[in-house]
């Protein structure tokens, strides 16, 4: 494992102060939960095959970033079609062929490259006759569909197939069906020219997004994976919090918020920083459930952490039309709540059961790391500057690789080699394929939508269905968004939720950032929510603990998650939307602390010491009061939070410290 030979390398770190699950234990996990992990396992000549053309995929990238996008419809053929040959022969029909290689998978790929070249080949032809298109158009753009359909299946997994099959059913077949769902029907010519020679089918926004910004962010979080950052993180939040109370904890809840700025997948980062910190906690003394279910809770929060947030974040910049930076801008406080509950319920937690940390001794010292490798932390720097200024998203990824490449040769311990170098050009375009097939499959939803003006039907039904109300509208929106993550990756989730449930919440008055940032949230902790709970599964996993208690301790652990979003949309002031002064926004920011204090107080039913039924309910609406950025709301939870402070500090100072810690 690469970051082990980084953490060995390193002069400051104590190899002893950190236990680590083997490869073989992580490969296991990555297998069970996150599907874009499975490959197919193969050496010899198969793999060097798989190492050009992943290469390739990722120089086509680097070259059109540089020196210019291509038309839309042949960059996003290029993207897909790249994508489509890797995923046939990386990902195997079932679990069985991970060993070997069947021979109707090579066919397939060949198939997708051939039918991937033929609009970028046909492409002026195929524009002058748009809409009078031939047999053969037909009969390839349905076989296109058909390869992305089970290239979904096989990366993406079975309910997102069910959903988008579902779909392309409801727009042939919209004829015959009755009532307020009835629509007069696409003929197949129709259904198929829309999805496949459009830019509102498979070769829509999301596919776009992905084609020019997402996979470069991708290729760039490899990157500094090679120049071993992930260690960095581990190594730079244990001098920072890991004496404290409970260390290992607070280590991962910072280590993931650092790694949620190069990666946007909630199992990766689970399985990544989880095989450092929660053995680590384990030792502790942290209960195995709780320890899967800290590093879930905080890997997951990675996709809000700007600035480099979830591959739906830029989706969500193309759909609502406004420059990444203004997402990354209203993301930044509810980041900050999100990762401050999960902290403070960790703090709290380890009070209650008297958990100290690790020995000073045998942590990393914060400027010993700094000085060796501080630079690792330049592309970040280069990223934020760059959006800040106004440069696209596709150029600061690019430069902030470029960047990240010359940082590594500032030290020995980072420096990158020309088979670091490959490595990482194929390891951005195997991670990049879970959300290349996810958005061209979204962009069938997407399609429909627009085909059969479902998006309209769908939002005005949902607003008579909770009798024109906001709160039901959101909690109806909240639960299709939980429901979809049960099956669906984030960003396939969101363009669902997005097309259907935010144009509602926008009829009903809500800003047009809130409404996309509330179902953006959802789609988010679906990964998190019980029953399924993919990255709480995967903590449990190498916790090897059980998993349900686990998704239940992390879904206590995200509170914020579950509740800011309903604030942010009846206060948008907390995605700092319009004018609001930096005055105003730091005492929104305290506030909201103070009630994330209250909130997790209330969760763990632990202040100072134990908490009566009756200081739970005080801390539960205090926290909660705080939250809303009123000055009124704001006094009433200063109030009764400090009344159960003082209450529980006078307590305190009566009893014994072995009753305060029991």
């Amino acid at each position: 494992m690469d970051e082990k030979k980084d953490l060995r390398n390193t002069k400051d770190v104590n190899v002893d102060a950190y236990e680590v699950v083997s490869d073989e234990e992580i490969e296991e996990v990555l297998m069970k939960y996150d599907r874009e992990s499975a490959y197919r396992r193969i050496p010899g000549t198969y793999s060097l095959v798989i190492s050009v053309i992943a290469i390739a995929f990722s120089l086509f990238h680097l070259y059109t970033a540089a020196f210019g996008v291509l038309p839309a419809q042949i960059q996003r053929a290029v993207h897909l079609g790249f994508g489509l040959v890797l995923t046939y022969l990386l990902y195997p029909a079932t679990r069985k062929g991970v060993h070997k290689l069947a021979w109707y998978d090579v066919g397939l790929a060949l198939l997708a490259l051939f039918v991937m070249s033929y609009p970028v080949w046909n492409f002026h032809s195929l524009l002058i006759r748009a809409g009078a298109y031939t047999t053969l158009d037909i009969v390839i753009g349905a076989i296109g569909i058909l390869l992305v359909l089970e290239a979904t299946r096989r990366v993406v997994g079975i309910p997102i197939l069910v959903v988008v099959s579902v779909a392309l059913a409801y727009c042939y077949f919209g004829r015959y069906i009755p009532g307020f769902f009835g629509h007069r029907g696409a003929s197949l010519q129709r259904l198929v020219s829309h999805m496949f020679y459009t830019t509102e089918g498979i070769f829509g926004i999301p596919l776009g997004v992905s084609s020019v910004f997402i996979f470069l962010f991708i290729l760039f979080g490899a990157f500094l994976e090679k120049t071993g950052i992930g260690q960095f993180f581990i190594d730079i939040s244990n001098s920072i919090a890991g004496h404290a109370a409970g260390g290992p904890a607070k280590v991962a809840v910072i280590t993931s918020a650092f790694e949620g700025t190069v990666s946007g997948s909630s199992v990766a980062n689970t399985v990544g920083s989880g095989s450092f910190t929660i053995p680590m906690m384990k030792r502790l003394g942290y209960r195995p459930e709780f320890a899967g279910a800290v590093e879930a809770a905080a890997s997951t929060g990675g996709q809000i952490m700007p600035p480099i947030m979830g591959a739906a974040a830029f989706l969500m910049a193309e759909f609502i039309g406004v420059p990444y930076i203004q997402i990354v801008k209203s993301a930044v406080i509810p980041a900050i709540l999100y990762f401050a509950g999960v902290f403070i319920v960790v703090h709290l937690e380890a009070k209650k059961t008297g958990l100290k940390g690790l020995d000073r001794d045998k942590l990393p010292r914060f400027w010993t790391i700094m000085r060796e490798r501080g630079q690792l932390f330049l592309p970040l720097v280069i990223i934020v500057y760059l959006l800040v200024t106004g440069s696209t998203p596709m150029k600061a990824a690019l430069w902030g690789l470029v960047v990240a490449v010359l940082a590594s040769f500032l030290s020995s311990a980072t420096r990158m080699k020309r088979g670091d170098i490959l490595s990482a050009l194929e390891m951005g375009a195997r991670n990049a394929l879970g959300v290349v097939v996810a958005c061209a499959a979204a962009g069938m939803i997407v399609g429909t939508v627009t085909l059969t003006g479902l998006g309209l039907k769908l939002a005005t039904g949902l607003i008579e269905l909770a009798r024109g109300q906001l709160l039901p509208t959101l909690i109806f929106t909240m639960l299709t968004s939980l429901v979809l993550g049960m099956g669906a990756p984030t960003t396939a989730n969101y363009v669902i939720t997005s097309t259907i449930a935010a144009p509602a919440l926008m009829k009903l008055g809500v800003p047009v950032i809130a409404a996309h940032m509330f179902a953006f949230y959802f789609g988010i902790v679906a990964d998190l929510t019980p029953p399924v709970a993919l990255a709480a599964m995967a903590g449990a996993g190498i916790a090897k603990a059980n998993p349900l208690r686990t998704g239940v301790e992390s879904t206590k652990l995200a509170i914020a998650a579950f509740l800011v979003p309903y604030f942010f949309v009846y206060s948008p002031t907390l995605l700092l939307i319009g004018d609001v002064s930096w005055m105003y926004t730091l005492r929104i920011v305290a506030g909201a602390l103070l009630g994330m204090v209250g909130l997790g107080a209330a969760a763990e039913a632990w202040l100072l010491t134990h908490t009566t039924p009756i200081e739970r309910v005080l801390l539960l609406v205090g926290g909660l009061s705080l939250i809303h950025p009123s000055l009124t709301t704001d006094i009433i939870g200063l109030v009764f939070i400090g009344t159960v402070y003082f209450i529980q500090k006078t307590r305190v100072s009566r009893e014994s410290p072995e009753s305060v810690g029991s």
